[in-house]
């Protein structure tokens, strides 16, 4: 079904006649004659290696064929495995060369350029004009999906779909920062980005991923899914074909990025209505990097809005997820940046921890012992050590943010001096986690006795006796948040205790009550026997592979030693 060998794959055209086709279709009167033109094209696709020549006819076939199978195996694997053995450092060949190959295929050479431009910001160093011509490519392909009269004739692999949106977003991203160093920019690039302001403005971005969305009609379906309803009657045309709806609902997805960095945290929850998480057959399960992204920025979200104990569930959630598959994403080509993902999730898992404590899944708790033990034994501690810890932690694992509108290019001084928006953000967040912070500490104490005297804690804690009953109402109100009950709006839920501990305050004397969760001892003795099993197994290889090499000198002394007998003599001598 798949081609694996690229060499047994022939090239079916002509690269003579298809370099004088495209060449005699980009003759520029005036400037080079047509040998000339003929002979650069000829060169430019002759450069292209046999393999990526068969790859991207094979590409081209299955695209023509809408083979959705092939394709994904051709945009999974063979892209990736050529990448590595030809373009690790440099570009993919350029369009108007694989345009000899495909027949000036508009379609075809539009999704290249997806490519082609997305290896550049991958591998290379995309410049600004990379940067202006990749949004004029994206332009033309969504304004090809969105604007045509009907459904086009297109199938793509729901992986390369999730991609596009992804990427785009990402460029997108990529962009703002890249605009807003005034500092670094030259003159030129400064006045080009004066011209060119409508390139990747936000509201354009924002207008794409909304379009996407409408002509799917996604919100009507899953409306539709969870109240029982006609789906296919609430899609529509556009919608009932894959290729609108998987754009429409990654869309979602992509919203919810968008808003986090532009830090509408209340907004980018609400564009998850109707999105169920907790149902593992939901449309975001499809693709492994799209469900991370999900709940990273959820959690996220939930983090920033001070509701921690939401923010613990999600990340555990998608935590244990990772953790039980890994094994099985190994190969993909999207393993490290699942694991960055993780890895980022963990340190904002450690920070929402310490300012909620609370129990979490053991193997999580292990992980994290083993991985930020000590940050997290200086956060619980308080001080400024803690905010700056926190501080470390939280620039490593938050989002890339951005600022929606370009700098003012006319006064360079005062652009150059606008704050950025990763430490605005990291400014908001502590505030809150000052207040927060008050939490592990009268835990730490509250949690040894049962019934205990004001004066006394104050004395523990060096604390006026005054200044300790606030902070004890302060500790009381921030362990009661608002958590998320299941329901299709993210932001509604019931007002709950955060931590496992409660206390009551009568006059001088403080009353403590600590709800204690029963360990889950099937859980530690499963885990346990797997470590014993494997241990039992590791020891019994090493004794065959003692006992396997053990023999081997053995049998070369004995073959050293044997006399040698008269015919086998005669036999060497003959």
């Amino acid at each position: 079904m798949y081609q694996e060998n690229y060499d047994d794959v022939e090239f079916g055209g002509d690269v003579d006649l298809v370099a004088n086709s495209y060449a005699n279709s980009n003759l520029v009167e005036g400037e080079l004659d047509e040998e000339e033109l003929i002979m650069q094209a000829q060169a430019g696709v002759q450069s292209i290696p046999e393999p990526v020549r068969n790859f991207l006819a094979n590409l081209h076939r299955n695209l023509a064929n809408c083979n959705v199978g092939d394709l994904a195996y051709n945009y999974e694997n063979q892209f990736v495995r050529l990448t590595d053995k030809f373009y690790g450092k440099a570009p993919w060949p350029e369009p108007q060369y694989v345009a000899a190959l495909v027949g000036d295929d508009g379609l075809f050479l539009t999704l290249y350029r997806e490519l082609y431009y997305r290896h550049i910001y991958s591998r290379l160093h995309p410049s600004l004009e990379v940067r202006f011509r990749s949004f004029e490519n994206y332009c033309d392909l969504f304004n090809y999906i969105l604007n045509s009269d009907g459904p086009i004739e297109l199938e793509l692999p729901n992986q390369w779909l999730w991609d596009i949106v992804d990427e785009f977003i990402y460029q997108f991203q990529s962009f703002c920062t890249h605009r807003s160093r005034v500092s670094k920019r030259s003159a030129e690039e400064i006045e080009l980005l004066k011209e060119n302001s409508q390139v990747w403005n936000t509201y354009s971005v924002l207008n794409v991923l909304y379009s996407l969305i409408q002509k799917s009609s996604i919100y009507e379906q899953l409306e539709a899914g969870q109240q029982g309803g006609d789906v296919i009657e609430a899609a529509g045309d556009f919608g009932v074909r894959p290729l609108y709806k998987m754009l429409g609902y990654f869309s979602i997805i992509g919203l919810v990025r968008v808003h986090c960095m532009l830090g509408d945290y209340t907004l980018a929850l609400q564009t998850l209505q109707n999105v169920e998480l907790g149902n593992s057959r939901a449309l975001f399960t499809r693709v492994t990097a799209c469900h991370v992204t999900v709940y990273y920025y959820v959690g996220f979200a939930y983090l920033m809005m001070g509701r921690y104990a939401d923010a613990i569930q999600s990340y555990v959630h998608i935590l244990t997820f990772v953790s039980r598959t890994r094994q099985y994403h190994q190969r993909s080509y999207q393993f490290d940046a699942v694991n960055k993902k993780a890895e980022q999730m963990y340190a904002l898992l450690a920070i929402a921890v310490s300012l909620s404590p609370v129990r979490v899944d053991e193997n999580i708790h292990t992980y994290l012992r083993e991985k930020y033990g000590d940050q997290q034994h200086k956060m619980q501690r308080g001080g400024e050590e803690a905010i700056e810890i926190i501080s470390e932690l939280y620039l490593y694992a938050c989002p890339k943010f951005i600022m929606p509108n370009p700098p003012s290019y006319s006064d360079i001084e005062a652009a150059n001096n606008t704050a950025e928006p990763q430490n605005f953000q990291l400014k908001i967040f502590l505030r809150e986690a000052r207040l927060q912070l008050v939490i592990p500490t009268l835990r730490s104490f509250l949690r040894l006795y049962t019934t205990m005297d004001l004066d006394r804690l104050s004395t523990f804690l060096d604390m006026d006796p005054m200044e300790l009953r606030n902070q004890l109402m302060v500790y009381k109100q921030r362990c009661r948040q608002i958590k998320w009950a299941g329901t299709p709006d993210l932001l509604k839920g019931e007002i709950t205790s955060a931590t496992d501990l409660d206390f009551a305050l009568q006059e001088d004397m403080i009353f403590i009550a600590e709800s204690r969760v029963g360990r889950r001892y099937a859980d530690w003795f499963i885990r346990n026997t797997n470590k014993i099993q494997d241990l039992v197994n590791n020891i019994e290889n090493r004794q065959k592979t003692a006992i396997a090499n053990a023999g081997k000198p053995k049998a070369e002394e004995n073959a050293a030693t044997t006399p040698v007998s008269a015919n086998s003599t005669a036999a060497v001598e003959a």
